[in-house]
């Protein structure tokens, strides 16, 4: 594979049964890669092993006063060195571009996992290790696929030159063939040590930046208590911590390299005392003597990439099980395939019904769903969009009487859209945010004006203005990452005119309108069921504002349904749904058929809705 072909057009299915599956699984997805590598390292390697015997030659000749063997072997020096220098830079080329192939592979299966899964991946492991197994564990696994690539064609040559040595001259050839395995496996019982000091380094390191990270973040806090030079303590005892950890793994390693040094050497001390006095007894000549001098000196080179190979196996196979951790969670265990490649049961459209709680959404109505606990109401809004909490807990949700579990996973996301509480807004122009997958029924317009984002646009125009490239169009004006340049109410209006532009059939929106006020969430509401007449959608809230425009509201207490109704009876003749929305203390709930002051619900004479105030 060449560097342009990238990204994969599919990367595949990986063996996730463990670390070194999933390495060996790596290596058949590249294997075209790794033999090009091989075949280009010994058109390297092959030539500069042989290199002693041309200077073998040459020496002899010149003691032999023969100037047409110096001439066949100035000849043969200059051979090998075109044929390395191409070796060399054709090698490095195609294990750098394994190197890349691999840890792009990787990133595009984490990916691809993050994107089946969901809001579920940070629920089962930790956003951090997300991170770290896609940036420094990538790195480690593509620095095993690029020594991998070395040390094949770095094998095969130490093999010939060690074969060809004991043909060439036995006497030496059959030591250094004896010596040679001793050496390449004498650093090894010292890996493991090494490795877990360096994981132990790793996470004392890791502890000590996140105590860092938290004592930066709550510094206004920690002065007001005075206890910054409490936490300053902490991580001056955590950074020490580090510095121990550093130095006894720097020790290790140092110790592995001088094995590495130090044996080689002796082997080189023995062969050349040896050599020097089968010379001097004539049963080598001198140019033999160089020649095996050359060859023995040349085999510390592959010894190199041995000791390399092992090094990267010992830091890459703790990253490749972390990756297989990761890339084995399954989209769910429970009523379906739980990959998202289940049976394709074409568009999908109906009633959406949550078995585990008995809610039901009619098709084409907007429904509204209280739920007293934020968190329960969050984790039944992922479920009502096929993204199970965890795997084996609940039934799947139905949309039509299907299992969105057991529905590929694009259909999925195709028929049912969740807006989290606290949206992403992606870096980029408003233009870009707005360009998602849509139906094209609902323009960027309209969506825009149903939620209510006219003051937005008018401050996104104004940056667009003041920027030295800016035309003053609101729809070119840059967001910044996450929408930090932004107010919440503005993210949120924002984010729900992209959920309105990308049209669902199902659309589940979990408090869309929590930073508005009052004035602006009523005419959110309006232009909602507006835009939204004759499509399912579900709205978790307990806003009157917005419980009153709803089709049917839905109570949900202690993860079940408990109620069902218009908002008003419910109001009424229900004390605990009462109490959710519009917060009672218990003295005022003993009044069953009491509607509180101001309740927007109540309307006067006139038939105005009376405004409750709300802070955004």
């Amino acid at each position: 594979m060449q560097l342009r072909d990238l990204p994969h057009t599919d990367p595949g299915e990986p063996d996730v049964r463990s670390g070194r599956h999933f390495l060996v699984w790596l290596g058949r997805m590249q294997l075209g890669g790794q033999v090009a590598a091989l075949l280009w390292g010994l058109v390297w390697m092959l030539p500069l092993g042989a290199m002693p015997l041309a200077v073998g030659m040459a020496v002899q000749a010149v003691v032999d006063r023969n100037g047409g063997r110096l001439a066949v072997a100035g000849a043969l020096l200059i051979a090998f060195g075109a044929l390395m220098a191409l070796g060399d830079s054709m090698l490095h080329r195609a294990a750098v571009t394994n190197w890349i192939t691999a840890a792009s592979r990787v990133q595009q299966l984490l990916a691809r996992k993050a994107a089946g899964l969901g809001s579920v991946l940070t629920r089962r492991v930790a956003a951090g290790e997300v991170v770290a197994v896609s940036t420094g564990d990538v790195e480690k696994i593509g620095w095993f696929v690029e020594s991998f690539s070395r040390f094949t064609a770095a094998l095969f040559t130490a093999l010939a030159v060690t074969a060809g040595l004991v043909v060439y001259a036995p006497e030496l050839g059959l030591v250094v063939a004896v010596a040679l395995p001793v050496l390449a496996l004498a650093p090894l019982p010292l890996l493991p040590y090494a490795t877990r000091r360096a994981d132990d380094q790793r996470a004392k390191a890791g502890r000590a930046t996140e105590l860092a990270a938290d004592t930066v973040a709550g510094l206004r806090v920690l002065r007001g208590i005075g206890g910054e030079e409490l936490f300053l303590d902490r991580y001056r005892e955590a950074s020490q911590k580090v510095r121990t950890a550093a130095v006894r793994s720097a020790r290790m390693w140092a110790l592995i390299h001088a094995v590495q040094v130090a044996l080689p050497g002796v082997l080189l001390v023995i062969v050349v005392g040896h050599g020097v006095g089968l010379a001097r007894s004539g049963t080598i000549t001198v140019g033999e003597l160089v020649t095996v001098y050359g060859a023995v000196t040349f085999l510390l080179f592959p010894m190199h990439h041995f000791a390399e190979l092992a090094m990267a196996y010992s830091f890459s196979r703790p990253s490749a099980k972390r990756a297989a951790r990761v890339l084995g969670l399954a989209r769910t265990a429970t009523g379906g395939t739980g990959t998202g490649t289940g049976t394709d049961h074409g568009p999908l459209g109906g009633e959406l019904h949550d078995p585990a709680t008995g809610l039901r959404a009619a098709e084409g109505r907007l429904t509204a769903v209280v739920c007293g606990d934020p968190d329960a109401a969050g984790r039944l809004a992922d479920r009502l969009g096929g993204h199970p909490t965890e795997p084996g807990e609940l039934p799947s949700a139905r949309l039509g009487g299907v299992e969105l579990d057991d529905v590929p996973l694009a259909g999925a996301r195709a028929a049912v859209l969740v807006q989290d509480k606290d949206p992403m807004l992606l870096s980029g122009t408003l233009a870009d945010l707005l360009d998602v997958p849509a139906s094209g029924s609902v323009k960027p317009a309209a969506a825009l004006a149903a939620a209510q984002c006219g003051d937005v646009l008018t401050a996104l125009a104004q940056a667009a203005a003041a920027a030295p490239d800016g035309d003053g169009a609101p729809m070119g004006a840059p967001i910044t990452e996450r929408g930090r340049s932004l107010s919440g109410g503005q993210r949120q209006r924002l984010a729900l005119a992209r959920s309105l532009v990308a049209d669902p059939e199902v659309l589940v929106l979990d408090e869309p309108t929590s930073a508005v006020d009052s004035h602006t969430e009523a005419r959110i509401a309006e232009g909602l069921r507006e835009i939204r007449a004759g499509r399912t959608t579900v709205v978790f809230t307990s806003s009157p504002l917005l419980l009153d425009r709803a089709d049917t509201v839905v109570f949900v207490q202690d993860g079940a349904v408990v109620a069902e109704g218009p908002h008003r009876e419910l109001l009424h003749g229900d004390v605990a749904y009462r109490a959710v929305v519009t917060r009672e203390t218990d003295d005022e709930k003993q009044a069953p058929g009491r509607v509180p002051e101001g309740d927007p619900a109540v309307r006067d004479e006139g038939g105005v809705p009376q405004m409750m105030e709300e802070t955004a």
